[in-house]
Order: C-alpha cells, then structure tokens, then sequence
C-alpha cells in the first residue's frame, strides 16, 4: 500500500469512520480505540483489498468485524471472571470449619496411603512437580509406563473420594 492510496482513500474518510464507530461504541473514547484498531488492520491487510471495489465499504466490514470479535471477547471474559469468583466462592463456603477440613484432608491422606506402592510413587513425584522423564529416569521404567500409572492413581482416587468431586 503507498502513501498516496493510504491517505487519499482511507484517511480521507476518517470522520465517517469516526462516525461509524461511535454507533458501535456508544462513546468517543471506545470509538476512537475502535478506528485505530481498524486502520491498523487496513494497513496489515492492504494487500486483500480489491482496487476499484468500494473502499469505505471494505473498511466499515472490517470494522464491524472488529467490534463484533472485541465484544466476544469482553464476554468471555466477563463469564470467565464470574466463573473464578463463583469457584473461589463455593471453595470458601465449601469447608467453612477446621473440623470438617480436618476430616476431608484424613481421607484424602488414608485414599493416597491405599494407593498401590507402583501407583503412589509415580502420582507423588508428579505432584510434586517432576516431569514424566525424570520420573522414568528415577523409576527405571518407561515414559509410557509412568503415564499409564499416574492416570490410574487418579482414576482410583477418583473413585475413592467420588463424593467430594464438584458438580462444575
């Protein structure tokens, strides 16, 4: 793109873009945000533009584009933020007592105590943060193998402590 097609067709049409986005938005701010995000797209995909097509036309699509992805994006995160708070929520709520925190964490020992020595060795050490190769390395077992066990002891603690598992 030269500067000549830049500023002839694209910047002489930035207060109709101005326009345009304050539709959108709502506010001069949000607008502004809005037509720099879109000249800054015009200018990465200069070379998608057909010449003798409508060049206002292209734009305004990629604005459009634009709001549309930012405003999906914005609710996701809003819905993923109402999600942590709800889980923080439920984990406050969930054992409110030092005697019932004392009896879930006793389970939660005797379930990782009745694990099988082949099992439990495995499934500690990647708790505690080793990678499947160093746990092989330390085992002298396959890579595969340790992943095979770590998965079982999961699945077993699973089974044991099924009554504890969150609806989420």
């Amino acid at each position: 793109m030269n500067n000549d097609f830049f500023k002839k067709e694209v910047l002489a049409h930035s207060a109709a873009l101005m326009q345009y986005a304050t539709k959108f938005t709502g506010n001069d701010e949000d607008a502004q945000d809005l037509v720099q995000s879109t000249l800054l797209k015009v200018v990465r995909n200069h070379t998608k533009f057909v010449k003798g097509t409508n060049v206002l036309g292209w734009i305004y699509t990629i604005m459009r584009n634009t709001f549309i992805n930012e405003c999906r994006k914005s609710t996701l995160a809003q819905k993923y933020r109402s999600y942590q708070q709800s889980q923080e929520s439920k984990v406050l709520t969930s054992v409110s007592n030092h005697g019932e925190r004392t009896f879930i964490k006793g389970e939660i020992q005797e379930a990782l105590q009745s694990l099988p020595e082949k099992y439990s060795q495995a499934f500690m050490m990647h708790f505690e943060g080793y990678k499947y190769h160093e746990i092989a390395a330390h085992l002298d077992i396959p890579e595969g193998t340790v992943k095979t066990r770590i998965h079982t002891a999961r699945k077993i603690l699973q089974q044991k402590l099924k009554e504890y598992q969150w609806n989420v």
